[in-house]
Parts: structure tokens; C-alpha cells; sequence
């Protein structure tokens, strides 16, 4: 009967007479039938009758009955936990089943403090916590990162004789890790007798939490050398994430092969992940075509694809997909809008850029954060509106971090603007201040304008405050390894190979009509010395080295960790069409792709 309450359906049900009053009563069967259709009640009206006539019947207090009730209610889609603990506080001696059950339902309901209460009233009850209970109480504990009270639990676990219990060790696991206590969660997993893959995902996973990327690669090998572990996408998620912020892209690979050949569909959040992996590591191409190929996408799948775009300098493309999404009537998110604002600044899209600023606040209600303002300050640094970008600075409704002064200061290196750089110098040098890069940006600035005594000032306050900057180098990949280079490097043990190769494609370049830019050395030498420094930037020589040991036509990737000189931006233009290259450059916090003479930034 279409329409009719799942009650109404058994005759058995309506009401007649007096149950107990008929002699081949059966209280099992009738017991029976009712959870049966309490299990089948598909919201919260059906169940409510259902347990009208369990009362009526008096079977609720029957503990099977009572148990059912509360948990068809705590935990069902559909349930209420209102109503279920008014239940509960009619069972006149709960036992561990109900007070699992209600610490479940409120944890699932993001009542993380009721549920530490409730396991607190279960102690104060005499009710002997089981295997059961710990796993969900460590994870509400997990979900609010106390460290104090996971602590206290854990020796309840322990006076409870359950430490040896493989859920309740992963959950301790877990909450360690969230906590930031890696000394406890390793401990915790070093002791487990018998690990499990959940054991190994909590151990990846709190690693993962802490950016710890190289350990959760290590520990993914651990894992996979016990030859007897299927990993699971929980697993592998953490894995992406850590070939994402690692650069490890052929492992990357690998995973996304793994997960072809072991998966017949992968949800959202594996699928974004993969094209996370992709983007930050340099193949816009086939992020795009799994974006591209996604049945569902979400929120954040439509984030990390116009964050992606805006990493590599394609504005418009990053505009567009943002178009689409709002077309689909998804609601954009803080997140977003960072993507959006990067994008625009990465690709020198002004009006734009202002523009989904003003529409960020006034259409969407999504009041600006440091990080909305730090994209302005760039676009406004990189299209020389400087005075614009540090009267925004001024009008912010927080106090600006490093991060904006920094980003005004390098504006101003651009542009050779001083008596702002000045400005934005005072700021960054406070007492507290403990960043190199920033003396030095200054003191480039000064050499550029050759205020040499500036110069001077500059670096002896550096050499006094006792700050070490760590060199530029440029990392390039290489049948599988990863091989650094620091500017006149000569440590390597192929050293003369690689500058025999310089010297070979300096020859070449003088035939495109090549020319260091020797303003770029901002050092008070000779021309000649001036020329001799930037032929040996670490980019050149990774680019040697490469050429050297890979394949004619194939791919060069190289990571910098500090911005490209423009010396070295021409130079690789001309390299990726004299030896018929594809050079992938990540620079700092975009990537730069050389094809055929020419780079998608644009220049």
C-alpha cells in the first residue's frame, strides 16, 4: 500500500484488544516482529509508533527491546538523539550496550563534550566500559584535540586490562596524532603485537597531520615490504598528499596505476587527491583530464583544480572553472576564493582580480581572511599599484602579518621602489624577526639601485642578528632520484661533465643572440666576474645535468626554492628550443612551462 505507514501494513498492529489477556500470547514472536519492523522504519514518525506499541505491549522492558530502541534511533539517518536519550533515561539499568550506543550517537551527532559526559556518567553508574567503548570515546577526544583527557582515557584503558585490543590501540594511535604527540602515537603502534591496515593507515594518517611527509612515505614503505597488506584509500589519500607537498610524482603514479587496477571507481576525495598529486607536481594536462572525466565533483574538487590553474599561471582557465561552478549552483567557500584571487594575480588579471574581491563580500558573504588580502597586496605588488597595495595593508580590519609586509616588500624589489621597500622593511624588522630573506631582499634592492653603503648596513645588521640563509638551489629528477644544485657548484662527483655541458650550451646560445643580463648580479664586481656568476646558476647546471643523463625529447623537471632570475628565464626559453625540450620550472609558488621558446607565464 503505496503511501501507508510501514504499522499499518500488519494487521498484527492494530489495535483490538488486550494482548495480554490472549492465553497462546507469544512475547518472543512479538518481540521479534516488532524490532523487525522497527529496523524497517524509515523515519522518525514510523518509529515513534513502533515504540507506542512496544510500551503498549509491554515488552519495552525486556533489555533486547529497550537496547533496539536506543539504538535504531541514536544511529539511524533519520533518528533523533533527543528522543533517543529520553528513551535511555527510561531503561532503569542501562547497561555498556546503551551507553555505547548513546556516546556513538552523539559523536556522530558532533556533541563531542555530551559524549565525555556520558562516558563520565557511565563510570559514575558502575557500567564497566568495553572494547566498544574506547574506540568511539578516543575519537571524540581526537575530534576536539585534548591531549589531557585522551591521556586519562588511556589509562582507564589500561586499568580496564584493554591495551592489548587491536581498535582501541589504533584509536589511541589516532588521538596521539591529532594531538601532535608522535612520541606516544609511534610508541603506541611500535607495541601493537598484531597490526592491522587500519593500524598502518592511523600511523600514516598522524604523520600526515603533521606534515611529517617524508615519514609517512618511509612508513608507506614499511608497510608495503610486510608483503601482506591491500592498502586502503584512507591510506592512500594520505600517501597523495604526501607525494603532493614532496614532489613524488612517480609515485604518484604508481598509486593512481594501483588504484586503476584494484578499484572499480574511486570516490571524490581519492579522485581530487589524484589531481592534487598531478598539479603541484607539474602535469596540468592530466590534472585537467581527470578533473575533466569526474562523474561527482564537489567543492573541493572544484578548489584544488582553480588553485591548480592559478599554480601555473592560467588565469582565465582558473575563471572559467570557477564560472562552472557556480553554474552547477555550488555555493563558493573561503577556499575558493583564495584559488580565484591566486589566479588572478598569478596571471596579472587586475580588474579582475578586483573585481571577485568585491563579489567575494557583497554576493557571498564571505568576509576576508589574511590569506584573501595576501592575494591582493600580490596583484596590487606584481601590476606596480604599490601605494594602492599598502593603503590596503592600512584599511585591514587585522593586524597585517610578515607574510603581507613580505609580499609589499618584494613588490617593491620588482619595481625598484626603496623608499616603500623602507617601509615595508620596519615592519618585517621587528625584535621577534628572525627571516634572513628579508635582509637580503632589501640589500638586493639597494644593490640594484647601487646604494651601496645601504648595502653595506644591510648585511653587517644581518651578519649581527646571526641569521644563516639558506642558498638557492634547484632540484631536478633523474631516472627516479632527485639531484640538488647550489649557483658554482662544483661538489658534485660529475662536476666536470656538467660544466663541459654548460660550455657547450653557451656555444649554442650565441648563435640565438644570447646576452647575460648582468644587471641581475647584484654585486659591486666587474662585468667579467658579473658574467661568470650567472653562468653557473643553479638552474643551469641542473638543466646540464639533465640534458646529460635523460633521453633526447624527454621531459625536464626542476624545483627551485627561491624565485627565477629573469637571466635565467631567457636562458631556459632558449635551451627548450635549441635542444628541443619541455622544461617544467616550479618556481617558488608557481610553475613556469618552456616549450618551443616560449613560457606560459607569458613572461
Amino acid at each position: 500500500m503505496v503511501g501507508t505507514s510501514v504499522l499499518y501494513q500488519n494487521n498484527f498492529l492494530i489495535p483490538q484488544e488486550d494482548y495480554s489477556k490472549i492465553p497462546e500470547f507469544d512475547y518472543a514472536l512479538k518481540e521479534q516482529e516488532c524490532i523487525s519492523l522497527m529496523k524497517r522504519s524509515k523515519n522518525l514518525r514510523d518509529f515513534k509508533q513502533v515504540h507506542g506499541h512496544i510500551v503498549k505491549l509491554g515488552l519495552f522492558w525486556s533489555s533486547f527491546c529497550a537496547s533496539n530502541l536506543v539504538a535504531t534511533c541514536a544511529l539511524s539517518d533519520w533518528g533523533s538523539m533527543d528522543y533517543a536519550c529520553s528513551i535511555f533515561h527510561e531503561i532503569d539499568d542501562p547497561g555498556t550496550f546503551e551507553f555505547n550506543t548513546i556516546i556513538r550517537g552523539l559523536i556522530k551527532e558532533m556533541n563531542l563534550d555530551e559524549a565525555l559526559y556520558m562516558y563520565l556518567e557511565m563510570l559514575e553508574a558502575g557500567v564497566e566500559p568495553d572494547n566498544f567503548t574506547y574506540p568511539a570515546i578516543l575519537k571524540a577526544c581526537a575530534l576536539l584535540k585534548v591531549r589531557n583527557e585522551g591521556m586519562q582515557i588511556h589509562g582507564h584503558v589500561v586499568k580496564f586490562g584493554l591495551e592489548e585490543d587491536t581498535f582501541v590501540q589504533n584509536s589511541l594511535i589516532n588521538i596521539y596524532g591529532k594531538c601532535g604527540e608522535m612520541r606516544d602515537s609511534c610508541a603506541v603502534f611500535e607495541q601493537m603485537d598484531h597490526k592491522t591496515i587500519a593500524s598502518w593507515s592511523a600511523i600514516i594518517s598522524a604523520h600526515a597531520n603533521l606534515g611529517m611527509w617524508s615519514e609517512c612515505l618511509r612508513i608507506f614503505g614499511d608497510m608495503n615490504s610486510e608483503g601482506c597488506w591491500r592498502a586502503e584509500e584512507s591510506v592512500l589519500v594520505s600517501v597523495l598528499s604526501a607525494c603532493t607537498h614532496l614532489g613524488e610524482l612517480d609515485l604518484g603514479r604508481c598509486i593512481h596505476c594501483y588504484l586503476v587496477r584494484n578499484l572499480s571507481g574511486l570516490n571524490v576525495i581519492v579522485e581530487t587527491s589524484l589531481i592534487d598529486v598531478y598539479l603541484k607536481c607539474g602535469c596540468l594536462e592530466k590534472g585537467l583530464c581527470l578533473f575533466e572525466r569526474m562523474a561527482n565533483k564537489n567543492q573541493m574538487s572544484y578548489s584544488v583544480i582553480i588553485s591548480g590553474l592559478a599554480l601555473h599561471g592560467c588565469g582565465q582557465e582558473a575563471l572559467k572553472v570557477f564560472s562552472q561552478m557556480l553554474e552547477e549552483g555550488m555555493e563558493p567557500d573561503d577556499v575558493t576564493c583564495v584559488g580565484v584571487l591566486s589566479a588572478c594575480s598569478h596571471a596579472g588579471l587586475v580588474k579582475e582580480g578586483l573585481k571577485w574581491f568585491d563579489t567575494m563580500r557583497f554576493e557571498h558573504g564571505i568576509e576576508p581572511t589574511i590569506q584573501h588580502y595576501g592575494c591582493m597586496v600580490d596583484l596590487m605588488g606584481r601590476a606596480g599599484m604599490l601605494n594602492e597595495a599598502l593603503e590596503l595593508i592600512k584599511s585591514m580590519p587585522m593586524e597585517p602579518n610578515d607574510v603581507l609586509w613580505r609580499s609589499l616588500l618584494g613588490s617593491c624589489k620588482v619595481h625598484s621602489n626603496v623608499e616603500l621597500a623602507e617601509v615595508a622593511a620596519k615592519n618585517l624588522f621587528q625584535p621577534n624577526s628572525h627571516n634572513a630573506s628579508d635582509y637580503l631582499t632589501l640589500s638586493n634592492l639597494y644593490a640594484k639601485a647601487q646604494k651601496w653603503q645601504d648595502v653595506a648596513f644591510t648585511r653587517t645588521r644581518l651578519a649581527e642578528e646571526g641569521l644563516n640563509q639558506e642558498p638557492g638551489s634547484s632540484s631536478v629528477e633523474v631516472k627516479r632520484k632527485v639531484f640538488k644544485f647550489v649557483s658554482q657548484d662544483k661538489s658534485h662527483p660529475q662536476c666536470e661533465g656538467v660544466y663541459e655541458m654548460l660550455h657547450q650550451m653557451e656555444w649554442q646560445l650565441k648563435f640565438e643572440g644570447y646576452s647575460p643580463d648582468t644587471s641581475q648580479v647584484l654585486m659591486d664586481v666587474d662585468e667579467e666576474e658579473k658574467r661568470q656568476r650567472l653562468s653557473t646558476h643553479s638552474q643551469k647546471l641542473a638543466i646540464a645535468f639533465a640534458l646529460i643523463h635523460t633521453s633526447q625529447h624527454s621531459h625536464i623537471r626542476i624545483v627551485r626554492n627561491v624565485r627565477m632570475c629573469s637571466d635565467c628565464h631567457v636562458y631556459t626559453k632558449l635551451i627548450s628550443t635549441i635542444y628541443e625540450r619541455e622544461i617544467t620550472v616550479r618556481d617558488r609558488n608557481r610553475f613556469h612551462h618552456f616549450k618551443n621558446g616560449t613560457c606560459s607565464c607569458g613572461d
